[in-house]
């Protein structure tokens, strides 16, 4: 039997456009509806990053989510949260708050940015599996200072939010679709490989600076490589064992996410996500009827 690696290569490229959300929230969308289920087991990414508290400031009023997962990852700024579970409080720089709505909750977002006025970060909208759709809400949420940097012996500065990079495991687990979800810092002139598992979808997005996503260094000084020329280019991966991302003038900052697929149906509408049209149908009827949440209170006070 051949057990030879693969390092993978690049299906496409894409460019995030600007969108808007919320209250009147200006975005960029990496992918999102009309990406189904090109990314499973992902749905959305989002990127907000912005100097003018005009783009943000409306935020994200009270309102459901049911069936996913929401990840917050916020570089710069502060973002207020509160929901019907009576939590509150603030994700700040360098934070993760990593929300399984499950059978449903209600919660409000509203960005701060920071002392200048400036507000830096991403959302990832993760499914759930048919069987936990219905589970339990909960939260992960973790502090800058909780989750580990790794260096590594190419240069590489890398948070571990989920997954694991050598012998360091990431703060943020037991979830479902086995996640990745690191956060990669390559200085110029440097390669990068790291091995993720095959069967799973994997794509970089990135975040500052320009690298090649494909091929070693070997294939770069050939010629051209698979170029991210800029920040806000997502990067999907086709099938195999690793990822080798190499920098040449410049650095780069990344995220690499991984998840399993589940392989079923998407029957989505707002910020529900589920896997039949009646149980669309079911959610927004409970939400008008006030029985939405099946824990904590049914409304946020």
């Amino acid at each position: 039997m051949n057990t030879t690696a693969i390092v993978r290569p690049v299906e496409t490229t894409w460019r995030a456009k600007p969108t808007l959300e919320g209250a009147g929230v200006r975005l960029e969308r990496a992918f999102g509806f009309s990406e189904v289920p090109r990314l499973d087991p992902f749905l959305l990414l989002d990127t907000f990053h912005s100097a003018n508290p005009e783009d943000y400031r409306k935020g994200f009023p009270w309102h459901p989510h049911r069936g996913i997962e929401t990840i917050t990852y916020v570089l710069d700024g502060d973002v207020e949260h509160g929901d019907s579970l009576g939590n509150r409080g603030l994700i700040s720089a360098g934070d993760v708050q990593w929300m399984t709505a499950g059978s449903g909750i209600i919660h409000q977002e509203m960005p701060k940015g920071n002392r200048l006025g400036e507000m830096w970060g991403f959302q990832l909208w993760s499914n759930l599996p048919a069987r936990s759709k219905m589970m339990d809400p909960r939260y992960q949420e973790l502090k800058q200072a909780e989750i580990p940097v790794v260096k590594t012996p190419e240069g590489a500065s890398v948070r571990v939010v989920a997954g694991t990079l050598g012998d360091v495991e990431g703060p943020v687990r037991e979830i479902v679709t086995d996640p990745e979800f690191l956060d990669v810092s390559l200085p110029a002139g440097a390669t990068w490989s790291h091995p993720v598992k095959r069967g799973h979808t994997v794509f970089a997005f990135v975040v500052e600076g320009t690298g090649h996503f494909e091929g070693g260094r070997d294939a770069l000084e050939r010629g051209p490589a698979t170029l991210a020329s800029s920040a806000g280019t997502l990067v999907l991966y086709a099938q195999g064992d690793s990822v080798t991302v190499v920098t040449d003038k410049q650095p780069v900052r990344f995220l690499l996410v991984a998840g399993k697929p589940l392989g079923e149906p998407v029957a989505w509408y707002g910020p529900v996500v589920m896997n039949t049209q009646e149980e669309l149908r079911t959610a927004f009827r409970e939400f008008e009827a006030g029985t939405f949440v099946k824990r904590g209170q049914s409304r946020p006070a």
